[in-house]
């Protein structure tokens, strides 16, 4: 893939208005030399601590022949199906890597019993696991390897030679009693930033990424990403991203471009700059979404492409990119770093993060037995006067504001009910604003700071389902089912509380065909 940038309208006003400031204050070579204070005082301390992604090329080097030596070593033993047990940046920077080279990396990035049971019971005697996780202590990771555990066990399977752990040093994962390799990250690297550590590097490379070839392209642009000059592309997409009064972002990969790489900028974008108030939204779509064919003047469309087109319209405002994967991850870091500079924001906590898990675990400790506000056939409706699922949908779309936004959370089973994914371009088409499609709980680890944290533009419809073949959590009070449906619920109550104030729906399939089937109708 070629390299180069092309901003138009708007974006191409940002870019000449705020990149003379971006390079007075040399953000660039500040951002470069782990200069904490580019985010004000307030964010310093965090800042201090979440730099390092800006050079992971000497830890890359030391951790990349490791890598390889324990692929050859799974190979000659024929284990060859590599499963990927993590959560937001650490299970959608190897999904992305492994997708562009082609390659199979299975992603257990879930709680649904449906979706961990198929991949549990999945061909165990050629897998091999690696848990995820920066804390060590993520409950949908600890989870999934209880129930990897338990299996190798049942199927008498020592799951010493099967798990491998990716964390952080001194985390509660890092023991190697009991598995077959430790991984440590750099822990001065937040999870969203991490596509270029143990987190990224360690499942895509087991899996048989290529993944020198990716850290070489990494390092060919840094020294690019650190001049504060006009050549600078990074530059040009933060200042692009923060143009005024375009505060969604819709990200397109054309054609074969970067396949997965809008939901990875989507976790990062989300996560980094939706706090106090403020951010962008990043919206993943295909170039054919309804938003794109009469784009909103409060809508920044960015395109991704393999090469650049010879002609581009120059009075409509996009964002028109294309790099190969590994620089693109240099670039949008550093954009998204110099974007929360430019709108006031650190670009490295999760303040809000936080409260939706609190309320998973007290929902947990205590189940709600709340009944349904109605019921239509399959679908039971919670936060609703309606008394059909129509009148309810109609009903939560009356509440969408003009500069707002509608979010799908479907905590379901990513694999098997794909379908529900047509209900973006349905309620695109239908309100005519921007529509970003969770799967929950993985969208809780990036969009859902957005959700709580920035601009209180959206309006949010959840999707549950009842869980006939619910699957037990080893050592644990509670099942997968019953754990995915404390964080709808819980994550619902936080968005809906009198701080957050957002208008939630939720429905709950009784029947999960039957529902979807419903659900699907009615948004037509």
């Amino acid at each position: 893939m070629e390299l180069g940038l092309v901003t138009t309208g708007a974006a191409l006003a940002s870019v000449d208005q705020l990149l003379p400031q971006l390079i007075e204050e040399k953000i660039a070579s500040r951002i470069t030399a782990g200069d904490a204070t580019i985010w004000g005082p307030e964010a310093e301390a965090e800042s201090a601590i979440r730099l390092g992604w800006v050079n992971p090329f000497q830890a890359a080097a030391k951790l990349i022949p490791e890598i390889l030596a324990l692929r050859e070593e799974l190979v000659k033993e024929n284990l060859t199906r590599i499963v990927l047990c993590g959560m937001g940046g650490s299970s959608l920077a190897p999904e992305v890597i492994a997708a562009n080279d082609e390659i199979e990396l299975v992603i257990c990035d879930t709680t649904d019993p449906s979706m961990v049971k198929d991949i549990v019971e999945t061909d165990l005697q050629r897998t091999v696991v690696v848990v995820s996780s920066k804390s060590g202590s993520t409950v949908e990771t600890d989870s999934q390897r209880r129930a990897f555990t338990a299996a190798f066990n049942a199927a008498g399977i020592d799951p010493a030679t099967r798990l491998v752990l990716v964390t952080d040093p001194g985390s509660p994962m890092d023991k190697a009693e009991g598995v077959r390799a430790v991984f440590n990250a750099d822990p001065h690297v937040g999870g969203r930033y991490s596509a270029l550590t143990a987190f990224g590097l360690v499942p895509s490379g087991l899996a048989g990424a290529d993944i020198e070839a990716l850290v070489e392209e990494a390092g060919l642009i840094s020294d690019i990403l650190a001049a504060d000059d006009e050549d600078n592309i990074a530059l040009h997409l933060g200042a692009a991203m923060a143009t005024a009064g375009r505060d969604k972002l819709l990200i397109s990969c054309v054609g074969q471009a970067l396949p997965g790489f809008g939901d990875w900028a989507e976790q990062l974008i989300a996560e980094s700059t939706g706090k106090s108030g403020k951010g962008v939204l990043p919206v993943a779509a295909h170039v054919g979404a309804p938003e794109l064919k009469d784009v909103a003047s409060d809508v920044l469309p960015l395109f991704v492409y393999e090469e650049l087109p010879e002609e581009l319209d120059e009075d409509a405002t996009a964002v028109h990119i294309s790099a190969p994967l590994g620089t693109s991850f240099m670039i949008f870091e550093y954009a998204t770093a110099i974007a929360g500079y430019l709108l006031g924001i650190s670009p490295f906590d999760q303040p809000d993060v936080e409260a939706a898990k609190v309320a998973a675990r007290s929902m947990l400790d205590a189940p709600a037995q709340t009944a349904p506000d109605a019921t239509d056939g399959a679908v039971q409706l919670y936060g609703t006067t309606a008394s059909t699922l129509a009148e309810a949908l109609d009903q939560l779309t009356a509440q969408l504001p003009e500069d707002g936004y509608f979010a799908i959370q479907a905590y379901l089973n990513r694999l098997s009910d794909q379908q529900l994914e047509q209900l973006r371009d349905l309620f695109a088409e239908k309100t005519g604003r921007p529509v970003t499609f969770g799967w929950g709980p993985r969208f809780l680890h990036s969009t859902g700071q957005y959700h709580k944290g920035g601009p209180a533009q959206g309006v949010f419809l959840q999707i549950t389902a009842d869980h006939k073949d619910d699957l037990e959590i080893p050592d644990r009070p509670y099942t997968f089912g019953s754990l995915i449906t404390a964080q709808a619920i819980g994550d619902g109550a936080v968005l809906s509380d009198d701080e957050h104030n957002r208008p939630v729906l939720r429905v709950n399939l009784t029947d999960r065909a039957a529902g979807i089937a419903a659900l699907l109708e009615a948004a037509k």
